[in-house]
């Protein structure tokens, strides 16, 4: 079950790593490549004043964070509850 949306690149190594942390801790979520679906770098672009950076995490109550660490994904998917 997914929390959250993860827009990403390939190339990425925040993203990555950001990744690999998630899937450790067992948190659910969807990636989205903004290289694939230029749709969703719109939406990134949106959330980061123009710019297309990566990892932009997207959750269910239409807030964002860029470049977030694991305690903070984690600190906002527990407000969230």
């Amino acid at each position: 079950m997914s929390t959250f949306t993860m827009y990403t690149t390939p190339w990425c190594g925040f993203c990555h790593r950001l990744r690999s942390q998630l899937d450790r801790e067992g948190i659910g979520y969807d990636v989205v490549d903004i290289e694939q679906q230029p749709d969703a770098a719109q939406i990134v672009e949106e959330a980061n004043g123009g710019n297309q950076t990566v990892p932009t995490v997207v959750y269910a109550d239409g807030s964002s964070m860029t470049n977030p660490s694991l305690a903070q994904v984690k600190e906002k998917l527990a407000a969230l509850g």
